[in-house]
């Protein structure tokens, strides 16, 4: 397991305690305590009609990514999978990131703290994942 790998799980591990906390927000009805920004943002965005992909909440999507992101990752540690499995999940999820991003900036004109957080750390995964992609040998791919 290389240094990449490794960045992956725990960058990976990060984002799954975000998530988990927007997904109990969101089980419990409370309200998301926002950090460095106005509380209203943050509200804004959590009780938007953006807040849902489809009718399900996002925080529950990021986590179910993060999840498979951890579970594909060990599946390649073990060459049981190629890498560009656990890129193309990582590829949605900083594109979905981006979107959302776009959503808060030029529509909510709203940004909540843990949704820029997930942006964050998918983008990290992103760039770690390209890293990782560079470096195998076409056949691991």
């Amino acid at each position: 397991m290389n240094n990449y790998v490794t960045a992956i799980l725990i960058t990976a591990a990060i984002g799954i305690v975000n998530t988990i906390y927007l997904s109990w927000c969101c089980i419990t009805k409370r309200d998301v305590k926002c950090l460095f920004l106005p509380p209203k943002q943050c509200l804004k965005v959590q009780y938007s009609k953006y807040s849902r992909t489809m009718g399900i909440p996002n925080p529950y999507l990021g986590l179910a990514m993060l999840l498979a992101i951890i579970i594909l990752t060990f599946l390649f540690i073990e060459a049981i999978l190629p890498f560009w499995t656990i890129f193309a999940i990582v590829s949605a999820g900083v594109l979905f990131s981006f979107y959302f991003l776009f959503i808060q900036a030029f529509i909510l004109k709203a940004f909540c703290t843990w949704c820029v957080l997930s942006a964050i750390v998918f983008t990290v995964l992103f760039v770690l994942s390209l890293l990782q992609m560079i470096l195998l040998h076409p056949n691991q791919i």
